[in-house]
């Protein structure tokens, strides 16, 4: 019998990517709650629900006019104790001239400086107040802390709220840019680190390409922002980052979604194509190539993942082999072949 005819491929080391896929949840990058610093009853709600709002834009006016009166007061008070520190202080040069020439007693001069200085404190005292009645008419008007999404109210206009409680009156959320929070085996990032700092692969990009919902390809990258330093014990996974932009808000908070990103790089991959690979029930691989005496040869191979329509070889083919990926129905172990180099299509 003539030699079988086969089609082969010869191996070639390549450059390769080595691309992990993750699962993930997206989550805003920034969020807020408002709520009232002050006590009182809402005046006007300024925003639509679901609007994007600036930092510093007036979101809710809470009727101003008791605070409006409690500083018109304080201002009040405040000219009041300058008018007597001005007293205090023209009395308390007069006594000190006095004093030089013995037309006042001392305990006099002493009583009239003690004056001046408590009106001194008092006008303190009064700015301090002041300020606090401006910073209180000021908290009438709730503004937005941050810029993005504004949901939904909890109140409405005439509604009583009160400083610092529990309820928020809306949240805001900053959707652009985005976070998408990863989740990886502490195992395989260990032995991937391994591999890189033993000289073997090379550190991958911080590129990240994210594969949403319904099957489809986000059309910006994002970049990986940092790995967590610690294992969830419960799960022994790590939490990796990933920033995304989102200017047109299509990835919303809570979003599942899986994220492709090159963590390593191998100079001198060996990668066979999947038709030239078999696997038994156990799931061990083996390959057919063509032996130096021109005979079919059975060799067992590591494969460890799937890269395109390839699979990435550890151990069992170099370069230069010739792995048959064509003819296998014709041949066995130990046979003769006539190999032919299969030719790439155009």
């Amino acid at each position: 019998m003539p030699p079988a005819e086969v089609t082969v491929v010869t191996i070639k080391p390549e450059r390769v990517a080595l691309a992990t896929e993750l699962p993930g949840r997206t989550t805003v990058s920034l969020a807020s709650e408002v709520r009232p610093q002050i006590t009182g009853i809402v005046k006007a709600r300024t925003f639509e629900e679901g609007a994007r709002v600036k930092a510093g834009q007036v979101l809710y006016q809470i009727e101003p006019a008791q605070y409006q009166a409690a500083y018109e007061g304080a201002k009040a008070d405040l000219a009041s104790a300058q008018a007597m520190l001005e007293s205090a202080k023209i009395r308390d040069e007069r006594y000190a001239g006095l004093l030089k020439i013995e037309g006042v007693s001392k305990e006099e001069a002493d009583d009239a400086r003690l004056a001046h200085a408590q009106a001194q404190a008092n006008v303190a005292q009064k700015t301090a107040a002041l300020e606090l009645a401006r910073i209180n008419l000021g908290w009438t008007s709730i503004t937005a802390p941050i810029s993005g999404t504004i949901g939904k109210s909890s109140v409405t206009p005439g509604a009583l709220v009160t400083a610092n409680q529990a309820t928020p009156l809306a949240t805001i959320r900053s959707l652009d840019p985005i976070y998408v929070d990863l989740t990886e085996s502490s195992e395989q990032r260990l032995k991937l680190r391994g591999q890189v700092g033993a000289g073997k692969l090379e550190a991958g990009s911080t590129n990240v390409k994210l594969l949403l919902p319904d099957g489809s390809t986000y059309e910006r990258d994002g970049k990986l922002e940092f790995a967590e330093v610690a294992v969830d014990e419960a799960t022994g996974m790590v939490t990796l980052r990933a920033k995304f932009p989102n200017p047109d808000g299509t990835l919303l908070p809570g979003m599942y979604v899986r994220a492709v990103l090159d963590e390593a790089v191998e100079q001198n991959a060996i990668l066979a194509p999947q038709q030239g690979v078999s696997h038994d029930a156990k799931g061990n691989a083996s390959a057919m190539v063509v032996g130096a005496d021109g005979k079919a040869e059975l060799r067992t191979i590591v494969a460890t993942r799937a890269i395109g329509d390839r699979w990435l070889v550890e151990s069992g083919l170099k370069a230069g082999d010739q792995l048959i990926v064509e003819g296998l129905n014709k041949i066995g172990p130990g046979m003769p072949v006539h190999a032919n180099e299969k030719t790439e299509k155009k």
